[in-house]
């Protein structure tokens, strides 16, 4: 177990033990790449532990296939780690162009009243809400709301949630956030995204 000494430590009455198992959410945004790929490399871990994983994609392409999605079915399916259940909640999507986006913004919203009824069902251990922070940054999900039900999720139930722009008040309400900066690109130079990189 990692050591270290805290900043500070909470007055809230829980054992040391009681405050390392509480559930937390974490958010990965930024400009930077690695912020999806950060949040699957938890979802391993989590299998590892034999946790349920639910793993809700919102706004790509349901078409778009993601090299973790296979990795992760083929290692729920094993029978060795935890389930994987993958949910595609897009039809299609860029952040560069967002023409045709009510279909998008209607799949986010049946995604997002779908997360829910698993957090109250308790339905999984480990939540990746894969570009869940578009969907909050472009007002299609309420934010406060977002915020009250993690805030308010019943037993220990971890979130991870990953895009670019996460609203302020969610980022405050996260135990831990990564910003992900970019230094450089190599699409910055003209090269297009590759197998095994990019997906």
């Amino acid at each position: 177990m990692p050591q270290g000494q805290p900043v500070s430590v909470p007055d809230d009455g829980l054992t040391t033990r009681q405050r390392r198992n509480r559930p937390l959410l974490f958010v990965h945004t930024g400009i930077g790449k690695g912020k999806s790929t950060a949040a699957f490399g938890l979802a391993l871990r989590a299998w590892n532990q034999g946790w349920p994983i639910g793993v809700f994609q919102f706004v790509k392409s349901a078409k778009w296939k993601v090299g973790e999605e296979n990795a992760l079915k083929v290692l729920g399916a094993s029978g060795e780690g935890g389930t994987v259940d993958w949910h595609k909640m897009g039809e299609g999507w860029s952040w560069v162009q967002r023409d045709n986006q009510l279909d998008n913004e209607e799949k986010a919203r049946e995604g997002w009243e779908q997360v829910k009824r698993d957090l109250t069902a308790e339905t999984y251990k480990l939540y990746v809400l894969d570009e869940f922070a578009y969907p909050m940054h472009w007002g299609w999900i309420d934010t406060d709301e977002v915020v009250e039900v993690m805030r308010n999720r019943p037993g220990t139930q971890h979130v991870v949630i990953t895009g670019r722009n996460a609203p302020a008040k969610l980022i405050e309400a996260a135990d831990l956030v990564t910003d992900m900066s970019k230094v450089k690109h190599p699409m910055d130079a003209g090269q297009k995204g590759q197998r095994g990189i990019e997906w």
